[in-house]
């Protein structure tokens, strides 16, 4: 298990907040060097706590109005080919295999109802071994 003191956890939650937080900054929060806060960041990169930094797009200002969770569950012997199907659609913007009530969890982006309706058509039902859909339509993000 990897131990993080306090001052990992404050530039943790500093790049959670806004991943180009400049390192000054951080620096300056913690009152130490920026040389002390990149070599921080530098190991938790190397120990695999920070996987990459990224940003958080709002779907509805590229057009898209429905943001959808969906469940999917498929015969057994196409699990694997189904979830590398499933991750080559451009509409889907995340794809975990999961334990409950669906063996495999997405995220869609569609511009409306007719949208999402042919992604799970014509895109999602056509995967190899696909035998249910369950979706779940978000209404509003919170956190």
């Amino acid at each position: 298990m990897d131990k993080l003191d306090e001052k990992d956890k404050k530039i943790i939650e500093t790049l959670e907040k806004d991943s180009r937080t400049p390192y000054t900054v951080i620096a300056d929060e913690l009152e130490v060097s920026e040389a002390t806060v990149r070599k921080r960041i530098d190991r938790m990169k190397e120990r695999g706590i920070i996987k990459r930094f990224t940003v958080e797009i709002d779907p509805s200002r590229l057009g898209y109005h429905m943001v959808t969770f969906l469940g999917l569950d498929v015969e057994p012997e196409y699990f694997l080919k189904a979830v590398e199907n499933l991750s080559e659609i451009d509409e889907v913007k995340w794809v975990a295999k999961s334990t409950g009530d669906h063996m495999i969890m997405s995220e869609i982006w569609a511009k409306d109802n007719e949208h999402l309706s042919k992604i799970m058509t014509d895109k999602v039902g056509k995967i190899q071994g696909v035998r249910d859909l369950c979706p779940a339509i978000i209404l509003e993000k919170i956190k």
